[in-house]
């Protein structure tokens, strides 16, 4: 009782702080929703803010993408068994899977959870690999897992269950069948560059096989020689997020306070 206290109270005095994360966070939101990554008020957002990632912010219970701000974002603490108790209470599959990831993976500092189209279009394949067929689609050879074990709503079980599997740093995009994706990252910039680009990936290759065609797809040597230069490719992530930014600090700028 006395450690929960403290942790409420240590997390009260928080609420006000981590400004930078409470903005960047804000403005994938914001772009989410511009992209159409959303999926009415469900799908989920979160940023580690502590050492070892088990405090973390996320958006509240069924707010919509387009009109969460800064302030809005709930502090939330992995450890707590309380957290659902509270009258600020995340959504209990945000929670599930939010709660086990930044318990169980302390590199993935951010979390980004949608039901965007393309990718959960490839989550319903009988095989729902990515193969490397353009420069976009070679970025994630490699680089993604598959869940394949459905078994319902990501409450905490599951969620335990599905986060299990990103427990390898070098694999930053989890397909989750029948469902959609999650996509982790160092911060909220190397995430959403990564959703972005995962989404798009999706969508060429979808609309690939719309076509009935043979596909060209690339050398295993070539697609794991692109996918690295797109890692060590210069501040890509950092400068496509910033342009991201700067619309919305012209358009939305409400988004950070």
């Amino acid at each position: 009782m006395q450690q929960s206290a403290r942790s409420t109270s240590s997390m009260a005095a928080s609420k006000a702080s981590h400004h930078q994360e409470r903005a960047d966070l804000t403005a994938a939101f914001r772009w989410a929703a511009r992209l159409n990554f959303h999926e009415g008020v469900a799908n989920h957002f979160s940023v580690a803010v502590n050492e070892d990632g088990t405090q973390f912010l996320m958006n509240p219970n069924q707010s919509h993408f387009s009109r969460i701000k800064a302030s809005d974002l709930i502090l939330v603490d992995a450890n707590d068994p309380e957290t659902m108790n509270r009258p600020n209470a995340p959504d209990p599959t945000a929670w599930g899977l939010h709660g086990a990831l930044h318990r169980q993976c302390q590199h993935a500092r951010v979390a980004l959870h949608v039901h965007s189209i393309h990718a959960t279009v490839l989550s319903t394949l009988q095989d729902p690999r990515l193969p490397p067929i353009d420069q976009n689609c070679a970025m994630f050879f490699n680089r993604y897992v598959i869940d394949t074990e459905y078994g319902g709503l990501a409450f905490e079980e599951e969620a335990e269950r599905c986060c299990q599997q990103l427990s390898d740093p070098n694999k930053k995009v989890l397909v989750m069948c029948h469902h959609g994706v999650m996509v982790i990252g160092d911060d909220v910039a190397d995430a959403f560059n990564r959703l972005f680009y995962f989404e798009r990936a999706a969508e060429t290759y979808i609309k690939a096989l719309w076509t009935g065609q043979p596909l060209r797809v690339l050398s295993d040597e070539v697609a794991e020689k692109t996918a690295k230069d797109l890692e060590d490719y210069p501040g890509q992530a950092e400068r496509h997020f910033a342009e991201l930014k700067a619309i919305l600090d012209r358009e939305e700028p409400e988004y950070a306070q």
